[in-house]
């Protein structure tokens, strides 16, 4: 995986990137600690997919991290969920490996 995409709160986001501090939302209301380790998808189909089950009705601003998985300190590991294979990264997100942060186009 040359790469791999979290939905985050666009404020929760730039607080950690402006601060320094290591990304550690898992998901949804859950952080790295309560959930072990924070949930991303590996194409865009499942950003897709993840948006309208679990974040069609968030009011708040929503971003796309995108990651480079060989700048984490932490491993990530494929692991299935229904029908498909999501990484997981079992340790927090240093603002450093994200590459790139787009907009998610219903949020704006």
């Amino acid at each position: 995986m040359s790469q791999i995409f979290h939905i985050a709160q666009r404020q929760v986001w730039e607080t950690a990137r402006d601060t320094g501090v290591p990304y550690t939302m898992s998901t949804r209301d859950l952080t790295l600690e309560q959930e072990g380790f924070i949930h991303c998808s590996a194409t865009m189909a499942q950003v897709e997919g993840v948006l309208s089950r679990y974040y069609a009705d968030v009011q708040d601003e929503l971003v796309l991290l995108v990651i480079d998985p060989g700048l984490l300190d932490a491993p990530v590991r494929l692991e299935p969920a229904g029908d498909e294979f999501f990484p997981h990264i079992y340790g927090p997100i240093q603002p450093s490996a994200v590459i790139d942060v787009r907009p998610l186009p219903r949020t704006q």
